[in-house]
């Protein structure tokens, strides 16, 4: 075994597939570094509405990993941190770590009196841009840490001092500056999840154009209690309850213009919000465009109970265009219906993109010399001695998977450790 100073572990990601690794580890024995560029940990899944197939809430299920990490001394996490440089070899890696700052020291209490004090609005960026929120913010109602977060606008605005003197607790720190942290790790697990495609690539499909058009992810958040809109889905141009709505599929994705692979969740993302919309609105007339679907293994039983709902049609064909209908308002979806070679134009109230997964290393460099396919992903779960990918990164899968795939990386860094 080696020396104490390496027999811990580095987790960079604080979503579903690096929380999993960082507690796994912790509860075999190890010290765990958790990472995570965002103010709170749960990643993409602190943003789902529900799961499928039980169309349950992931509250209770993070509630659960929260407890766990917060009762673990062996855990140390950093919010709003980066990796910025990584050194050295297996069993004995330097890494520097960037603490971004946050303007918000640990006295917070999140009682909300700066929010109260302040003012100034952002773009709320956990709805997706659908709503605005004050420029001091807790991220969401279920935050961990549960912790404000100051906005750079703010901080640069004649207001900072009044929102910092808001402050019963001296919690706000308007001097606060980044920090750099060095680590010296044995092994490390890099699980920094994924973004979705960018729809405004999509120019066919009228994403920014017309209000009405949005995203799968969009359409999460606007089922949720927590979101734009309290978990009422209505149409984001007039408020108004939407009497019919088409998801299409494969939009960005399977396309060599786009993203060439199959993100394999999408059909069951929309298959999903079908079942959130018939929920809300029995008589909604709900439309699938697909190419085909894709609902392997156990998910096959939830296509099927899908498939029954009374308003809801399988369309078998490719959207090509989205335009707008001036004079009803209407969305005109014009799609080849492949069974019958006939072209049509379907009339509905709002559109929802299942936009595809783009791994965060596509775009994001990684700061060690590891080999991406051509996609973007992380070649293999074990790229170079004492490095593992896991989750999104490594390929684009649901929440369970990626809870299996955590284990599995925490695993293999623990054995790295071991057999030095």
């Amino acid at each position: 075994m080696g020396n104490t100073e390496t027999q811990s572990i580095l987790v960079v990601g604080g979503g579903i597939s690096g929380m999993t690794a960082a507690i796994e580890s912790a509860e075999a024995g190890y010290d765990v570094y958790l990472v995570e560029k965002n103010p709170y940990l749960g990643g993409r899944v602190a943003q789902l509405h529900n799961y499928f197939p039980k169309l349950c809430p992931p509250a209770c299920g993070m509630e659960i990993n929260f407890r766990r990490i917060k009762q673990n001394p062996r855990i140390r996490f950093f919010t709003m941190a980066e990796v910025e440089s990584i050194s050295g070899d297996e069993g004995n890696f330097d890494v520097k770590i960037r603490l971004n700052p946050r303007y918000v020291n640990e006295n917070c209490t999140a009682c909300g009196k700066c929010e109260e004090a302040c003012s100034i609005e952002i773009e709320n960026p956990f709805n997706y841009g659908m709503d605005k929120i004050k420029a001091i913010y807790l991220p969401h109602p279920m935050a961990f840490p549960m912790r404000y977060v100051m906005a750079p606008e703010l901080k640069n605005s004649n207001e900072a001092q009044k929102v910092k003197e808001a402050c019963p607790y001296n919690a706000i720190e308007l001097d606060m500056e980044p920090k750099v942290v060095d680590l010296k790790v044995g092994s490390i697990v890099w699980a920094t999840g994924w973004k979705p495609y960018d729809a405004n690539r999509l120019d066919t499909y009228g994403f920014g154009k017309y209000p009405d058009v949005i995203t799968n992810v969009m359409m999460e958040r606007l089922a949720s209690w927590t979101g734009p809109t309290k978990g009422k889905i209505v149409r984001p141009s007039d408020g108004k309850e939407p009497e019919s709505i088409a998801f299409v599929q494969c939009a960005g994705s399977r396309d060599e213009n786009h993203l060439p692979y199959c993100s394999g969740i999408c059909c069951l993302a929309s298959m999903k919000h079908a079942n959130y919309v018939a929920e809300q609105y029995p008589d909604c007339k709900i439309y699938i465009f697909f190419i085909d679907i894709r609902a392997t293994d156990r998910m096959e039983d939830f296509y099927t109970k899908t498939k029954e709902l009374q308003n809801l049609q399988f369309f078998k064909g490719k959207v090509a265009q989205i335009t707008r209908d001036d004079s009803s308002g209407k969305l005109v979806c014009k799609v080849e219906d492949t069974t019958s070679s006939s072209l049509e134009e379907v009339s509905v109230d709002m559109v929802v993109l299942a936009t595809g997964m783009q791994p965060n290393t596509a775009e994001d460099s990684i700061p060690v010399d590891v080999t991406l396919d051509d996609y973007g992903f992380i070649g293999s779960q074990n790229p170079r001695p004492g490095f593992y990918a896991a989750g999104c990164i490594r390929t684009p899968t649901g929440v369970q998977e990626s809870v299996q795939d955590g284990t599995a990386a925490a695993l293999k860094a623990i054995q790295s450790i071991v057999r030095r």
